[in-house]
């Protein structure tokens, strides 16, 4: 199948951030992509990847960047798809660097960010804005999100037994 959700990194280092969108997304069967590009050392690859991306059926990219943080800003210049950004952290900052250069994006360039390491959830929302016109993936997001509550519901029952054998004693 083709991809329909595109992964960039800055750097391969980014690769262990990163991996997470790529296993939530390998769950939810939603194929994907993924390469490293940098904004500020392979510029002229960056806007060819983004100006191509929506003519190759990519419906939203994901763009992990640390440091400065250019590459999410510089996709969403030249493409129309929607750009979900994940601050990476650094070694400097820890992140908050990032944070703020993908959340300062000027008027008409938006990027939707998402928290620091924050990789998980921005393949969550990347499923969110595709399930908006695909049924079978709005059930997917249903039956994850209902997940989500059986999870809360177990650990609440598991709490409860730890309560009981703390008052046998």
């Amino acid at each position: 199948m083709n991809p329909q959700v595109s992964i960039i990194m800055g750097s391969t280092s980014d690769l262990p951030i990163m991996e997470k969108a790529m296993k939530f997304l390998d769950e939810m069967e939603i194929p994907f992509e993924v390469n490293a590009l940098s904004a500020h050392r392979t510029p002229d690859a960056v806007e060819t990847f983004a100006k191509t991306a929506k003519a190759r059926g990519i419906k939203v990219i994901i763009a992990g960047a640390g440091m400065a943080a250019a590459l999410p800003g510089v996709i969403a210049s030249s493409t129309p798809l929607p750009v979900i950004g994940v601050p990476i952290k650094g070694s400097v900052l820890d992140g908050v660097d990032a944070l703020y250069s993908i959340l300062q994006m000027p008027p008409g360039i938006p990027v939707a960010t998402v928290a620091i390491n924050g990789a998980m959830n921005a393949a969550i929302l990347a499923l969110q804005i595709m399930a908006l016109g695909d049924e079978v993936l709005a059930k997917k997001m249903e039956c994850y999100k209902a997940g989500l509550g059986s999870k809360i519901e177990k650990a609440n029952k598991e709490l409860a037994e730890v309560k009981y054998r703390f008052k046998t004693n």
